[in-house]
Formats: structure tokens, C-alpha cells, sequence
């Protein structure tokens, strides 16, 4: 019945494709098939590089009996093989077989109103619509909004903040004269921050509710120019010729990457530079390391109107070999240096150990009275389900245990932070001590040690949950008996291992048990865990340092943001689902000690991410975003420093953009920003003069070689 209804009703809609791939096949024989002139100019000029013609009489015999067969009409055709006809039908297939997967995934999951036989033009002009442009039916596209300020580049189109940005390359058409092509900006499609790149099929990507996505500038992305040079340069005069990519007109075509204008800086608000000191400036005898070395270093950052520094004092090297016998030795011998050269100082009480971490180049463990308790009982440090313990720092499930030779962790804590406020009283009476950031967990940040390296972790694994000890499993069946669900006492069993993708487990894939009953109690009690424990720590710490402000430091963890789950996110501790804000209530908790809030990877690109490792989902400059508001939504300072090391100027326009925002209306920036970190590499000449030329800018300061 189908077969005669198709003949009523014409041809069926495979027999269409048929007929188009049948034309399409046949438009490509023209098109790689050349007639008249050229082809007979071709042939020529291929006899001619062959050396078929010895001499100028018979090049010219050629080219009359060439265009006398030109004048005749007369010329051969190529036919191509019915082999090659087939693969090229196969191969446009499966582009439409593509095409119709991501049309189907646009109609279902992102409500575009696209019709099944959709082409490109449709989709381009479906996605320039939801980011706010207006298109016509002829194509004419511009923004709904005005046009950039000054400042802007030439040929770029700035929209508003809620227009997001379009991607475009401005046309350039290869002339004698060099060409500089516009860079292309990324285009918000849904669920995408202002830079994200396209998210594979694996994860359905989703937009995190109420964020808000900051204005695009003209200085945030790199562009890329395209040159012509003379061939007969060479490599040595040239550095272009290196990197050429093809030759017209015996020019060599050549690709470069080029930098957009740079936002000038000069009049914008003071933001302090502080930069952090080597991790073993003072070694485990508390003797400091270098003091000569150190001080020409610290009078070389004095002379670039450095603000201050940084420094870790170590509670496995304070307070080492029994409780309460504290060594501030080499601290006061570096603070006094840091006094006479008039810096001011971020102390970071790092209840942490040192080493096993990227970027660790000594090693401090905990002090060695903790680690005999531990050793009869490894519960005091977290655990994952398999059972390992990390020594790195004290399971959070003991803060009011009394295992430390009778004191609760709390109360260890407390007591180190008050020890260290009246052994240094002059430096916070003199205001030399600026700041104190509370170490809060591993690596000093305030999150679960859920993607230890010597556990096997590797970027950009999801990580595994760390609540398996006694005492934080303890605390999960209260919750769960609380709840009336006793049977909820227990950690996902579907959740993967350390280097799991999200969409390979049960638990964080789209759809999964993260979202389920059990799943949002589990992660509720599990990040209320983490913000419990800063709660009761920064009540002390602003008992012990009354007067001096303190810090909290969370950290960056930007893997997998684009997947629905955030699958690393929630195994360190931060309920942060695309349909819910894992970071405001950090943010309030941290507003109710007047705390600081450290954010970390602030010169992290979502384009370089996604070029580097497409497969990890990442977006720095979507959580940077998020985070920032997040507090500054809720009034508290906020500072930053850089995830990773950085000495480029590309990095450091990353970190002045996120520390100083582009027009924004109520003016927010960066309390301070902390530099990570002083070495042999930044104060070589070239490195140290960009960091000199980076301070500057943050300062306010104009420069005189801006990029425009």
C-alpha cells in the first residue's frame, strides 16, 4: 500500500536524496573538470614544467594547435570512475546523517524551530537569533542592540551583554598587500559561557540558571593575520617564512597569530599585586633558606612597586614534634626583611601537607605527633570508597572529635592561629600583616581532597566522593535516620572512580542519580559537610586575628562545567548542578565572617582548554564568572590568583579582564590578586618585564607599547 500511495504521490523523499546526490555528484565532475582556456592552458602548463618542450619555436607550435582546438570547440572530458561516484555519495551521506543528528538535537533539546531538511544557513541564522541578533530573509545580519564604544576594533561588532557574542570572522580576500583578518568571537549557543567551543554529543551540555555572562570586549580572544611576503626572502630575514602555508604570485602566503587591540587600563582602580614565595623559603628546621638571594628578589619586586608577598607558614614545620611546641624562628627573621623593604604580607595558615600536588617542589608533611595518632587511627584522614586514606590533611569528620592528645582539630587549629598572633603582634600593630587566608583543607583550599595524583588521579578525571571514614560515614547515617531513610546511609555505588567520565557512570551522567531522591540528599549532606567545617574554623580564626581580615580560598575546578552534573565539582564538595548555585551559599557563610573570598585559575581560557583538552567539557572563564558574582553579589571582598604558571601577556590580559570587568555598571573589581610564583623564571629579563608592565596595568598605570 506505501509503494502505491509513493506513485500517487510522487517520489518518496530517499528517491529525492537520490536525485540530489545524483546532481550534486555531477556538479563536482564540473567543477573538478576544466574546460576552454583553462584547460587547455593547464595542459600547457603542466607539459611545460615537465619538460616536454626544448625549445621557445616549440612552445609557440603548441600554444597555436591549443588555441586552434579552443576555436574548434574541441577539447576531452574526464570521466570519473563509478567507484569514485559511489564514495563521494557515501561521504555525503554521512554529512546529511550528521546534519540531521544535530538538528534533531537543536529541535529537541534547545526548542529551535527548525525544519527537519534544515540547511546551513537556517541553523546559523536559528543560533544568531537566541544570541540576540537580527536577521533578515536576505541574510543581512547586525546586532539588536547599538554598536561597540570607543575603543573597539575596526570591523568588530560588540553586542551587549545580552546579545552574548556572535561568532564571525570579518572576510578577507588575498590581495598583494597584507591583509589582516578580524579575530572570530565565540558564540553563546545554549548552555555555553561567552568563550565555551562546541561540547561533544556524549554530555548534553546545560546552562546554569541565573548566571549572568559578562559583555564581550574586543581584547578577549586572538586574532590571526594573514601576510604576503617575496618568495626569494628567506627563513633568516624573515621570521614569517617559517610558519608558510602557501604560495600566489611567487608570494608566500604566510599565517600568523596576531593580538587584537588591548584594553587600555590607565585610570581604572588600584588593585594590590601581592606575589607568593617559594614554598620551601623556610626549610623544616623553621631556618630561612637563602636570606641573600631572597632579599635581592624582594628588593627586585620593591623596585616594580610590587605590593607585598605571600607566604605559607607550615603547621608540620611550626608545631612539628609535639602539640603545642611551636618554632616561628625563620617566619620572624622573613618578616623582618619583608618589614625593612616595606611589603606587606597574605599569610596562609596552611594546615596542610606539602608535596605529591602539581606544582609542589618540596616536601612538608603533617607534624609527626599527628601522624603517630594516625597511624592507630587512619580515620582521621579522608577516605575514598576503596579504603585508601590521604595524608594530606585532617578528615573534616573530626572537628569536634577529641583524638589530638584531647583536643578536637578545631581546637588545634585555634590554638596554632592564636600562637601565631601573639608571636608576631608588631608586624599586625605595624599593618605589615594585610591579610591572614585560613587553610581549609587540601592544598589550603576549601574542598575535598577528591583528585589526589597519588591515588592515580589524572586531568581530567570526575574524581571520587572522600566520606568514607568512620567518623564522616557516622555523620551520614544521623542525616539519613534524620531524614527517615536510614537505608540512604551510604555513598553512590554508581559513581565511577577517579578517572571516569561523567557519562560513563550511573550517578553523573545526564539523566543520572545526581538528580534523583537519594542523589540530592546525598550531595546536599555532602557539601553541607564542607561548608559546616569553614563555618566552625573562620568563627576562630576572626576570634584569634580580631582586626586583620581573613581569607578563604576556594578553588577553580572548571573540568566538566559543561556537562549537566559538574560530576568534579560535586565530588570536591560544591553542589553546583547545572539547575542549582553550588557557590552562593559559600559566598553567605563567608559574608557572615566578613571573610575574603580566593578564587583561583583567573587567567585560564575556555578557548584554550577546549583546544588543549576538548574532551574535559571545560569552562574557567563561565566558573570565574559565576564565582565572582556569587560573592560579590553578597558584598564580600574578593581577590584571585593564577591556577597554573604564567608569564605571557595574553595570560595576564586574561587576569586584568576578569580583575577589573569591561563597563561594568556598579564598577566591581579584584580586592587583590596574589601572582603564582616567584622563581628563577619570572625574574628572567623578558618574564620579569611583562610582570613589570602587568602591575602597572593592575595599578592603573598607563603603559607606553599598548597593542593597538
Amino acid at each position: 500500500m506505501a509503494q502505491e500511495m509513493e506513485k500517487l504521490g510522487g517520489t518518496s523523499e530517499e528517491d529525492e536524496d537520490e536525485e540530489e546526490l545524483e546532481m550534486e555528484v555531477k556538479e563536482e565532475e564540473d567543477d573538478d573538470v576544466p574546460s576552454g582556456p583553462e584547460m587547455v592552458i593547464g595542459a600547457m602548463g603542466d607539459a611545460m614544467n615537465a619538460g616536454f618542450f626544448d625549445d621557445d619555436q616549440q612552445r609557440r607550435a603548441m600554444a597555436a594547435t591549443a588555441m586552434q582546438q579552443q576555436q574548434g570547440g574541441t577539447g576531452s572530458r574526464r570521466c570519473r570512475p563509478k567507484e569514485e561516484k559511489e564514495r563521494t555519495k557515501l561521504r555525503e551521506r554521512h554529512r546529511r546523517a550528521i546534519t540531521a543528528r544535530i538538528l534533531a538535537g537543536l529541535r529537541r533539546h534547545g526548542n529551535y524551530n527548525l525544519r527537519v531538511r534544515a540547511d546551513i544557513n537556517e541553523v546559523i541564522a536559528a543560533l544568531a537569533r537566541e544570541a540576540g541578533w537580527v536577521v533578515l530573509p536576505d541574510g543581512t545580519t547586525f546586532p539588536s542592540r547599538p554598536g561597540p564604544g570607543p575603543g573597539a576594533s575596526a570591523g568588530a561588532t560588540v553586542p551587549s551583554p545580552q546579545a552574548g557574542k556572535l561568532a564571525g570572522v570579518t572576510a578577507a580576500a588575498v590581495a598583494t598587500a597584507p591583509v589582516v583578518m578580524a579575530a572570530s568571537q565565540a558564540m553563546p549557543l545554549r548552555g555555553v559561557s561567552p568563550s565555551g567551543a562546541f561540547r561533544s554529543l556524549e554530555c548534553r551540555p546545560c546552562r546554569l540558571k541565573g548566571v549572568y555572562t559578562p559583555a564581550s570586549t574586543p581584547y578577549e580572544s586572538r586574532g590571526r593575520m594573514v601576510v604576503m611576503v617575496d618568495r626569494d626572502r628567506t627563513a633568516e630575514n624573515s621570521p614569517l617564512v617559517g610558519s608558510s602555508m602557501d604560495t600566489v604570485d611567487d608570494k608566500q602566503v604566510v599565517d600568523i597569530t596576531g593580538r587584537l587591540p588591548e584594553r587600555d587600563f590607565a585610570g581604572t582602580p588600584y588593585v594590590p599585586v601581592y606575589v607568593m614565595l617559594p614554598l620551601g623559603v623556610v626549610n623544616m628546621k623553621c631556618e630561612l633558606v637563602d636570606p641573600d638571594g631572597l632579599l635581592k628578589q624582594l628588593r627586585l619586586l620593591k623596585s616594580i612597586n610590587v605590593d607585598g608577598v605571600m607566604v605559607d607558614c607550615w603547621w608540620g614545620i611550626v608545631e612539628a614534634h609535639a602539640p603545642q611546641e611551636y618554632n616561628w624562628s625563620g617566619y620572624k627573621r622573613l618578616f623582618q626583611i619583608v618589614r625593612e623593604l616595606k611589603l606587606k604580607l597574605q599569610v596562609v595558615m596552611s594546615f596542610h601537607e606539602c608535596g605529591g600536588n602539581v606544582g609542589d617542589d618540596v616536601c612538608i608533611p603533617l607534624p609527626h605527633w599527628v601522624a603517630e595518632i594516625g597511624r592507630t587511627n587512619p580515620d582521621m584522614f579522608f577516605t575514598d570508597k576503596e579504603g585508601r586514606r590521604n595524608p594530606e590533611c585532617l578528615t573534616w569528620g573530626i572537628d569536634k572529635e577529641r583524638i589530638l592528645r584531647g583536643r578536637t582539630a578545631v581546637e588545634v587549629y585555634f590554638d596554632y592561629m592564636r600562637s601565631f598572633r601573639v608571636e608576631f603582634d608588631e608586624f599586625f600593630e605595624d599593618g605589615v600583616i594585610s591579610e591572614i587566608e585560613i587553610g581549609l583543607g587540601p592544598c589550603g583550599e576549601l574542598r575535598y581532597p577528591s583528585y589526589p595524583v597519588k591515588h592515580g588521579w589524572r586531568y581530567p578525571g570526575i574524581g571520587e566522593f572522600q566520606c568514607y571514614d568512620q567518623y564522616l560515614m557516622k555523620s551520614l547515617r544521623r542525616a539519613a535516620e534524620a531524614r527517615g531513610h536510614s537505608f540512604w546511609a551510604r555513598g553512590p555505588d554508581n559513581a565511577g572512580n577517579y578517572n571516569s567520565r561523567p557519562h560513563e557512570t550511573g550517578f553523573f551522567c545526564d539523566g543520572g542519580d545526581y538528580d534523583g531522591y537519594y542523589g540530592r540528599f546525598f550531595l546536599g549532606w555532602y557539601s553541607q559537610v564542607l561548608v559546616d567545617h569553614a563555618d566552625r574554623v573562620l568563627s576562630l580564626s576572626k576570634l584569634a586575628f580580631e582586626g586583620t581580615r581573613i581569607a578563604a580560598k576556594v578553588s577553580g575546578i572548571h573540568w566538566w562545567y559543561k556537562t549537566a552534573s559538574h560530576a568534579a565539582e560535586l565530588t570536591a564538595g560544591f553542589y553546583n548542578p547545572c539547575n542549582r548555585d553550588g557557590y552562593s551559599s559559600i559566598a553567605a557563610m563567608l559574608k557572615k565572617h566578613d571573610a575574603a573570598l580566593n578564587f583561583t585559575c583567573v587567567e585560564l581560557r575556555t578557548l584554550d582548554q577546549h583546544e588543549d583538552f576538548p574532551e574535559a567539557l571545560a569552562d574557567p572563564e563561565g566558573l570565574v564568572w559565576q564565582v565572582l558574582n556569587a560573592a560579590w553579589d553578597v558584598s564580600i571582598p574578593v581577590a584571585s590568583e593564577n591556577a597554573l604558571p604564567c608569564h605571557d601577556r595574553d595570560g595576564y590580559n586574561k587576569i586584568l579582564e576578569n580583575a577589573k570587568p569591561f563597563n561594568d555598571p556598579d564598577g566591581r573589581h579584584l580586592s587583590a590578586f596574589t601572582y603564582l610564583r616567584l622563581s628563577p623564571v619570572l625574574m628572567e629579563r623578558r618574564n620579569f618585564l611583562e610582570f613589570e608592565r602587568f602591575v602597572k596595568r593592575m595599578h592603573g598605570e598607563a603603559v607606553l607599547d599598548l597593542q593597538t
